[in-house]
């Protein structure tokens, strides 16, 4: 009876430090139920450094990495293209550079078919792009635009022994070459098919294939500015020529995502201090052989 009195009490003594144990953990996990051990972050902290990151500062990071990333299409003579060292070379790349030195950092190009571009930029691929993105209602609500960083006139161009050609009017029922993705594209299918009636619209991703076409009969005209046909003109001897008077004037300036204030306001800044201080001139001379329009 003496061992099994024992064993009972030995029961109940464990069964009563259980209890003080259960207890005693109990008020431990209710006290200030959002504790966490100092060496985790509590849930507060942890939102709020996704919070600081979602609207994180583009301009910040740019120059925390040292290099801008500029997409253009490479393609587009005088403006962008591969020079006879395979790098990107002409007047948006010029302007890219110069920028990016404004800014501190150094340029990183990333070229591609210009119906890709504005994805890139939205995707986050790329920081800005200059590769004579025209400056439109349409593409304000997908992305921002600095201040424009030049103008150019877009013409009719058509084959040199081709008289039935001379004004929009007459590409009724004919065949036209144009940019897939380009403001060109979009004003043919906009503006101009209402007005003229039917004709078809073939789209090419550089200017050269679309010069080729026209040359060799394949289309009826293309619309574009002088300053990108004259060097693929001259280069390949195609017999072509621009008719009647601009049917429109593109204003172009550097595209970037939406809600970066503090970068596109040093961008603006760059492009206003290369136009003050002439740099701006001397890049436009040199790839176009006169004076920019004035503003």
């Amino acid at each position: 009876m003496k061992s099994k009195k024992s064993r009972n009490m030995l029961f109940l003594t464990l069964s009563a430090v259980l209890l003080v144990v259960l207890a005693l953990t109990g008020c431990g996990s209710n006290n200030n139920g959002n504790n966490a051990p100092s060496s985790a972050p509590s849930n507060n902290a942890a939102n709020g450094g996704s919070s600081a990151n979602t609207g994180s500062d583009l301009l910040n990071e740019i120059k925390t990495a040292g290099v801008i990333k500029v997409g253009l299409m490479g393609t587009y003579a005088p403006y962008n293209f591969l020079n006879e060292n395979k790098e990107i070379d002409g007047f948006d790349a010029d302007v890219a550079k110069e920028v990016a030195k404004r800014l501190g950092v150094k340029v990183e190009f990333a070229p591609q078919e210009f119906s890709g571009l504005i994805p890139s930029l939205q995707a986050g691929k790329i920081d800005a792009i200059i590769s004579q993105v025209t400056i439109t209602d349409e593409r304000k609500q997908q992305i921002d635009f600095t201040q424009p960083y030049i103008t150019n006139e877009v013409k009719i161009i058509v084959k040199e022994d081709n008289d039935s050609i001379t004004k929009l009017e007459d590409f009724k029922g004919k065949n036209i070459g144009v940019g897939l993705g380009t403001n060109d594209e979009s004003y043919l299918r906009n503006d101009v098919l209402p007005q003229v009636g039917n004709f078809e619209i073939k789209t090419y991703d550089d200017v050269i294939t679309s010069l080729q076409d026209l040359n060799a009969g394949r289309i009826d005209a293309t619309i574009n500015n002088l300053y990108a046909l004259k060097p693929i003109v001259d280069k390949n001897g195609y017999k072509i020529k621009a008719v009647g008077d601009a049917i429109k004037s593109d204003q172009a300036g550097i595209a970037i995502r939406k809600n970066n204030p503090e970068f596109l306001a040093a961008l603006d800044q760059a492009l206003t201090d290369m136009k003050a201080d002439g740099t701006y001139n001397t890049i436009f001379q040199k790839w176009f052989g006169e004076e920019p329009p004035a503003e």
